[in-house]
C-alpha cells in the first residue's frame, strides 16, 4: 500500500529496511508475498511484522543492524526506470546538479531525488537547489523538460510521474504478489463503489456526520445527568458541612460551579471521540477525503486540507498544525484560516448545555445544523479569500487507500483515552484557574449591604459585562452571555464554567433548579424594556451558538497560527475577521429571526 513512498526513498538512495506490518492480515486474506523477491528487486531487505502481537521485532532490529554495518546482501542502490521521456529529463538534470561545485547540497540530498522533485515542481526542493552554484541553469532546464512532458502526455508534471512510479510498483509487485480472493476484493470494489460514488458518497458522509452528532447527544445525555447529579449532590455536602465565608463561597461557586460545570460534558466529549475513532481505523475516513477533493479543488484547496479540517472537529491546535503537510504556501494558509470554522470538541459543552435548556425536542438535528453551519462558512471563507487573496493553483491530489478494516478495542480505547485525558488536563489546570480567577472578578468589590445578585453586577466582571452589553444587545444577548464570551476567548469550555460560576451563585433558585440548564431556562432580564422577559429563548440560544462557534478561536489556536504562518500578521487576521464574522451572522439570525417569528 506505501510502495510509492518506497519509491521516493529509492530515489533519495538511502539505506532502507521495510516492516511489512500487519502481514497476518495478508495471510488472513489469503494473499501471498514473495517478500525476499521483491526486495531483490527493489535492493531493500523486507521483514514481515505484526505490531500489536510484537512478532517479527527482534527480526526486524536484527536487520536494521545488519543494514547499517554492510553485511546485508540484498541493502543495495537502485534506480527506478520512470520510461525513455521521463528518464532522459531525469538523467539530464541530474548531471547538471550533480557537480562538484554542488558538493554543499548533493553531500545531503542524491541528485537523482532532486532531479526528480524538481520536475514534480517540489516548492521546498526548488529552495534547495536555490543554493547551488548553477541554480538559474538548473532552474531553466526544469522548465524547460516540465513544458515538454506535459505538453506531450497532455498532464501535470506532478501526476505524470507519480503514474510512472505506479506502474512500476505494479510491474513489480505482479512478478510477486498474489492478490486477496476474488470475493474478498469484490466486497471492497462493492463498498468503494458506493462509499467514494460522486453522487452518493458526499450524501453519506452527511449521514454518519449528523448520526454521531445525534449519537452524541442523546446517548450521552444519560451519563451527563448522572454525573450532573453527582456534582450537585457533592456541591450540597460542601454547602450544608462548611461555614459561611468566602473559602466556601470559592469552593461552592468558584471551582465546583466553573470545573464541575464542564466535568459533566464528559461522556459527550467520549461519544464523539469514539465515533470519530471508528471512522478512522475502518479505513472511511480516507475515504471521505477522496470525495471531498472535488469540493476541496472548487475552493482552490488540496485534497490534503480535509484531513486537517477533519482534525478540527476534536481540536483545531493540531488540525492548524497538520497544515505543515500541505507544500503550497497558500493552500497551507487557507486552511489555517478556516480551519477554526470546524467545532471541537472544547465548544461541544457549550452547545449541549443550551440545546438542553432550549431545544430539548430535536437536539440532535440541532447539534448538526451548528456543525454544518461551520463547514458552510469555512467553504464561504475559502471562496472569497481564494478569489482575492490566495490566487492559487490547486495541485495534483495522490492518494493510496487503506483496506476496510474491523477496528480493534485496544486501538479505539486507545485513541479515545489520548483525547479524553487532554480534556481531563485542561480541567486541572487551566480550567480550574480561570475559574477561580473568574470567581474572584464576580466576588470582587465586596459590599455587604448588597444582595447576590447585585453584588454580582456590580463586581469587577459585571462592570466587563456592562461595558460590552450595548454591544451585544442587538444579538439579543446580556451582559453575563457578554462575560462568558469575553472569559471563553482563553478557552472555549470556559464559556461553560463562566456560566457555572455567574449562574450558580444566583439567588431565588429554588431546589428544582440545581442544574445549570435549569437556570439558564428560568434566566430573565432584571431590567429594561424586556424586564421579566427569557433571556435564553431559542432564537437568543442559537445566535449564542453561533457566535462561539465563529469568533475568535482560542489562544492556544492564535499561537499555533503564528507559529505555523511565521508571524503575528495571519494571527491577528484570524483574530479580528473570525470575532466580526461572528457579529454579523449572530446579529442577522437574531434580528431576521425576530422579525419571522
Amino acid at each position: 500500500r506505501n510502495l510509492f513512498l518506497t519509491t521516493q526513498l529509492i530515489d533519495m538512495n538511502l539505506p532502507v529496511v521495510l516492516a511489512l506490518n500487519m502481514y497476518d492480515e495478508l495471510q488472513k486474506q489469503g494473499a501471498t508475498l514473495d517478500e525476499k523477491a521483491l526486495g531483490e528487486m527493489l535492493g531493500i531487505p523486507m521483514v514481515p511484522t505484526v505490531g500489536f502481537k510484537k512478532q517479527g521485532i527482534k527480526e526486524l532490529l536484527a536487520k536494521v543492524i545488519e543494514v547499517y554495518e554492510g553485511n546485508d546482501v540484498i541493502s543495495r542502490p537502485v534506480k527506478i526506470q520512470h520510461g525513455k521521456m521521463l528518464e532522459g529529463a531525469v538523467n539530464e538534470l541530474q548531471t547538471l546538479i550533480d557537480t562538484d561545485r554542488n558538493k554543499i547540497i548533493t553531500d545531503t540530498v542524491s541528485p537523482r531525488f532532486l532531479a526528480v522533485k524538481l520536475l514534480e515542481k517540489d516548492t521546498q526542493v526548488k529552495n534547495i537547489v536555490r543554493k547551488s552554484d548553477n541554480a538559474k541553469a538548473i532552474e531553466d532546464l526544469a522548465k524547460k523538460h516540465i513544458k515538454i512532458l506535459e505538453a506531450d502526455f497532455n498532464e501535470d508534471s506532478e501526476t505524470i510521474l507519480a503514474d510512472a512510479k505506479y506502474a512500476f510498483v505494479a510491474g513489480a509487485l505482479q512478478a510477486t504478489y498474489t492478490k486477496t480472493s476474488h470475493i474478498k476484493r469484490l466486497r471492497t470494489e462493492a463498498l468503494d463503489s458506493f462509499l467514494t460514488n460522486k453522487y452518493w458518497g458526499f450524501p453519506v458522509f452527511i449521514f454518519f456526520m449528523w448520526l454521531m452528532f445525534q449519537a452524541t447527544f442523546t446517548i450521552g445525555q444519560y451519563p451527563m445527568d448522572w454525573l450532573d447529579s453527582w456534582v450537585g449532590a457533592f456541591s450540597d455536602v460542601i454547602s450544608l458541612h462548611m461555614q459561611e465565608g468566602m473559602l466556601k463561597d470559592l469552593l461552592v461557586d468558584g471551582i465546583i460551579g466553573g470545573v464541575g460545570g464542564i466535568i459533566i460534558f464528559l461522556p459527550n466529549i467520549l461519544i464523539l471521540f469514539f465515533f470519530i475513532s471508528l471512522m478512522e481505523d475502518t479505513g472511511y475516513i480516507a475515504r471521505a477525503a477522496f470525495i471531498m477533493d472535488r469540493l476541496m479543488r472548487y475552493l482552490g484547496l488540496h485534497g490534503k486540507s480535509f484531513i486537517p479540517l477533519v482534525m478540527g472537529f476534536g481540536c483545531n491546535v493540531p488540525a492548524v498544525m497538520a497544515t505543515r503537510t500541505i507544500e503550497d504556501k497558500n493552500n497551507r494558509l487557507l486552511t489555517m484560516l478556516i480551519a477554526p470554522f470546524m467545532s471541537c470538541s472544547a465548544r461541544l459543552p457549550v452547545y449541549i448545555l443550551l440545546i438542553g435548556a432550549c431545544f430539548p425536542n430535536y437536539p440532535g438535528t440541532v447539534l448538526f445544523s451548528i456543525y454544518i453551519i461551520g463547514i458552510v462558512l469555512a467553504i464561504l471563507v475559502a471562496l472569497v479569500f481564494k478569489n482575492f487573496i490566495f490566487k492559487t493553483e490547486a495541485s495534483p491530489f495522490v492518494m493510496e487507500l487503506p483496506p476496510y478494516r474491523i477496528p480493534t478495542a485496544k486501538s479505539v480505547l486507545m485513541h479515545v483515552w489520548a483525547n479524553v485525558s487532554q480534556y481531563l488536563q485542561k480541567m486541572g489546570g487551566m480550567i480550574l484557574i480561570a475559574s477561580i480567577i473568574i470567581w474572584a472578578l464576580t466576588y470582587f468589590p465586596r459590599n455587604d449591604q448588597q444582595t447576590s445578585s447585585e453584588q454580582m453586577e456590580n463586581s469587577y466582571m459585571g462592570q466587563a459585562g456592562h461595558f460590552v452589553e450595548p454591544i451585544i444587545e442587538p444579538l439579543g444577548f446580556d451582559w453575563k452571555m457578554g462575560v462568558s464570551l469575553i472569559t471563553g476567548m482563553a478557552a472555549k469550555e470556559i464559556v461553560v464554567s463562566t456560566m457555572g460560576v455567574l449562574y450558580q451563585a444566583e439567588e431565588g433558585a429554588d431546589e428544582n433548579s440545581s442544574t445549570l440548564k435549569k437556570r439558564l431556562e428560568e434566566h430573565t432580564f432584571a431590567d429594561g424594556a424586556k424586564k421579566g422577559q427569557r433571556v435564553y429563548t431559542p432564537l437568543a440560544a442559537y445566535a449564542f451558538m453561533l457566535f462561539v462557534l465563529i469568533y475568535f478561536p482560542c489562544v492556544a489556536v492564535i499561537a499555533a497560527v503564528k507559529k505555523e504562518s511565521g508571524g503575528w500578521k495571519w494571527a491577528v487576521i484570524t483574530m479580528l475577521y473570525t470575532t466580526g464574522m461572528a457579529w454579523l451572522v449572530s446579529f442577522l439570525v437574531f434580528q431576521i429571526g425576530s422579525l419571522i417569528l
